[in-house]
C-alpha cells in the first residue's frame, strides 16, 4: 500500500461525556475546502450512535462500534482502518476511541511496521472536563489517567458549565499531575485548526508514562436487528463499566414527548440516542442527568445506548422504549 504522502493521523480522545463528538463536528466544519479528510469513530457498546451524528459532516466515516479498538487484538479496527485508507486515501484522518479506550494501545498499532509511509502520527487532543480533573473517582481510573498522561494538547472543554473550576486552579491542578503544558480552555468543542499542528512527543516517551494493559475481548464489529424482529438488544461489562443497547428495525417510529420522559428518568453516567420520532430523526445525550436535544437533517434506524458505573436494567428501558413505539 503505497501512498504519495503520509497521511496525517490524530486521535481525539477524552472520557466519556467530554465532548469528543462535538469536536470532531467544529473540526470538519471548519477543515480547509481543498483537502480530504475521513473520521473512524469507536463506541464501547455495539450499538453505534456517533457514525450517525458525523454522518452529515461531509467527510468520510466509518464506524467500529463493540468493544475498544484500542486493544491489542482490536481486528475489527485494523479492517475498517485499512478499507479506509484504500478507499478514500484522505489527507487527514481522524481517530476517536471510545471514552474507555486505551490509546497507548492505539498508538502502538498506528506505529506498527505495516503502517510505516502510510500514517503520518500528528497530535494527540485530550478532551478534558474540568470538573473530573479534581474527582478521585476519575483520577483514580487507569484509562482517564491515560488519556491525560498521553495528551499533547489538554483541551479543558465545556468551561461554560455551571460549577466549573477557575482556570488557574485547573491548570495548577495540570502541573501537579505532570500533564503537557500545552492547553486549550474553551466550550462547545471550538478545538480550532491549528491546534491539530502542535508538537508531538516521541512515543517512547508517552509509553513509559502511560502503558496500560491490553484487553483480550474481541468483540463483533457490526450489528443488525434479525430478520422479523423489532429491535437487537446488547449488554456489556468492561473496565468496570456496563452498556446497554437497542437498535431497531428501520422503519420504526416513537413518540418524541414519551422519549424525553423516558430519557430523563435515566439516571446514568452516559445516554446517547438517534432516535426517528413524529418531529422527526432526533439526537439525545446525556450526561451526569443533563439532557441535550438536537435535530438532525437525515433519516436512518433508530438507536440508544447507556453507559453507568453500575449494571443497568434492560428490562425497564426496553418497556419504556416499546410504550413509546408509535404504531
Amino acid at each position: 500500500m503505497k501512498f504519495q504522502s503520509p497521511i496525517k493521523t490524530h486521535i481525539i480522545t477524552g472520557f466519556l461525556g467530554t465532548g469528543k463528538t462535538t469536536t470532531l463536528l467544529h473540526l470538519l466544519a471548519h477543515k480547509p475546502q481543498q483537502q480530504k479528510w475521513a473520521v473512524l469513530v469507536n463506541e464501547f457498546g455495539e450499538v453505534g450512535i456517533d457514525g450517525a451524528l458525523l454522518s452529515q459532516s461531509g467527510a468520510a466515516i466509518r464506524e467500529v462500534p463493540g468493544g475498544c479498538i484500542c486493544c491489542a487484538q482490536g481486528l475489527p479496527m485494523q479492517v475498517a482502518l485499512n478499507q479506509l485508507i484504500r478507499e478514500q486515501n484522505p489527507d487527514v484522518l481522524l481517530i476517536e476511541p471510545t471514552g474507555l479506550g486505551h490509546p497507548a494501545n492505539l498508538l502502538e498499532q498506528l506505529s506498527a511496521s505495516q503502517y510505516q509511509g502510510v500514517l503520518a502520527l500528528g497530535a494527540t487532543l485530550t478532551l478534558v472536563n474540568p470538573q473530573a480533573l479534581f474527582n478521585e473517582r476519575y483520577l483514580s481510573h487507569d484509562t482517564y489517567r491515560q488519556q491525560l498522561l498521553l495528551a499533547d494538547v489538554l483541551v479543558f472543554n465545556k468551561t461554560d458549565m455551571p460549577g466549573c473550576p477557575a482556570k488557574d486552579a485547573v491548570f495548577a491542578k495540570a502541573d501537579a499531575l505532570g500533564l503537557t503544558d500545552n492547553r486549550l480552555w474553551l466550550s462547545q468543542g471550538q478545538v480550532p485548526l491549528e491546534a491539530l499542528n502542535a508538537p508531538t512527543r516521541p512515543l517512547i516517551q508517552k509509553f513509559a508514562k502511560a502503558q496500560q494493559p491490553a484487553l483480550d475481548t474481541v468483540l463483533p464489529a457490526t450489528l443488525s436487528v434479525p430478520p422479523g424482529a423489532l429491535f437487537e438488544r446488547r449488554a456489556q461489562h468492561q473496565d468496570g463499566m456496563h452498556s446497554l443497547g437497542f437498535l431497531f428495525a428501520p422503519g420504526c417510529r416513537f413518540d418524541f414527548r414519551e422519549l424525553w420522559f423516558l430519557f430523563s428518568a435515566c439516571d446514568v453516567l452516559r445516554l446517547k440516542a438517534v432516535m426517528m420520532t413524529d418531529k422527526g430523526m432526533m439526537a439525545f445525550n446525556a450526561v451526569d442527568g443533563a439532557l441535550a436535544i438536537t435535530e438532525l437533517g437525515v433519516d436512518g434506524d433508530s438507536k440508544v445506548e447507556l453507559i453507568d458505573h453500575e449494571a443497568l436494567d434492560g428490562d425497564f428501558l426496553e418497556a419504556g422504549l416499546k410504550a413509546a413505539l408509535l404504531a
